[in-house]
């Protein structure tokens, strides 16, 4: 198997989700999602593997 480094796309779509979750634990008020914070930061980590995994993605 091999892995390649995620696009830049991928990258931040994978961040932007990652800090969008943690920011209910630094304090700060974001609207009603409807979804946890912790499946928002395993969506973000699937994300980012399937980057990796995934050669054109």
């Amino acid at each position: 198997m091999r892995l390649s480094a995620p696009t830049t796309l991928v990258f931040i779509i994978s961040l932007a989700l990652a800090v969008f979750a943690v920011l209910p634990l630094l304090g700060v008020v974001v609207p009603h999602v409807g979804i946890s914070s912790f499946m928002i930061l395993v969506i973000a980590y699937v994300v980012l593997a399937a980057g990796v995994l995934l050669r054109k993605l």
